[in-house]
């Protein structure tokens, strides 16, 4: 993190009586995967005198959501706000506090209840009203509120012991780390972000300029796919960081194309 993020950071684990003692600063961004049995006032604060929650935890890092229809729907809702804004505001009678939560929300989530839906080995055994239940747990607003839409489907025997390595992590990382830092460069010059998530729309304006080819393609995607404008300015987001990982300085229609990918499922 940087030196501002670490403070930021530090100061939350200090109210909340966490921080390290032989680590005044924490420069490592942090992971927090809550249980689904979580309350709202666990994940996003609260108490007669008002504390950080989880989301608040994980500012400058990741919030890890195992199973997340398992999670009780009105626990859910209350990520909207912190996910919008970037902070969380808690009132008493007495006081109000405000605390940040800008954080990368990553979830997981089955198919259905016994997993198997879409499955082409395995059979589901649900019912259709089962698999809506299921899925209806998370409603629409927070969906598009989550930038990047992953199907993963189960890994054949064959795949896991065929012997092919995969990239490591440590090349994994370095290529994040050379989009970081590209992003870095590119905000240096404001206080009040660091990175491309973090873009207003004026900044969208300035850094994500469309040619005609790109512009078309996603005014297509917005009337197919029936997409909100904050779906619009996230994929212009996405297409902005691919093209750091591409090390290009204007988007391209691979980018654009690449970005609107992620977001067919949401």
């Amino acid at each position: 993190m940087s030196f501002d993020e670490a403070l930021e950071t530090s100061k939350i684990y200090s109210i909340v009586g966490k921080l390290p003692a032989k680590t005044p600063l924490i420069s490592s961004r942090p992971f927090r995967a809550p249980h689904h049995t979580i309350t709202d006032a666990g994940l996003i604060g609260g108490g007669t005198i008002p504390r950080p929650g989880e989301v608040s935890m994980a500012h400058n890092g990741v919030l890890f959501l195992d199973e997340l229809p398992e999670f009780k729907k009105h626990v859910l809702e209350v990520l909207r706000q912190p996910l919008e804004a970037g902070d969380v505001t808690i009132t008493r009678a007495n006081q109000s506090m405000n605390f940040p939560s800008r954080f990368i929300l990553v979830v997981a989530s089955n198919p259905c209840p016994c997993g198997y839906y879409g499955d082409k080995v395995r059979e589901c055994n649900c019912t259709p009203a089962q698999i809506q239940r299921y899925s209806s747990k998370v409603s629409g607003p927070l969906l598009d509120r989550i930038d990047l839409h992953l199907e993963v489907g189960a890994v054949a025997f064959k795949d896991m012991n065929d012997g092919r390595k995969g990239e490591s992590s440590k090349v994994i990382k370095n290529r994040v780390d050379k989009s970081r830092k590209i992003q870095e460069n590119r905000y240096k010059m404001s206080k009040r972000i660091f990175c491309n998530a973090q873009m207003t729309t004026a900044e969208i304006d300035t850094y994500c300029a469309l040619d005609p080819a790109s512009l078309r393609l996603l005014e297509k995607s917005v009337e197919k796919l029936g997409l909100s404008a904050r779906a619009y300015h996230r994929i212009l987001k996405i297409a902005r960081t691919i093209a750091d990982m591409d090390n290009k300085e204007n988007l391209a229609l691979s980018h654009v194309a690449e970005a609107v990918q992620y977001r067919r499922n949401g």
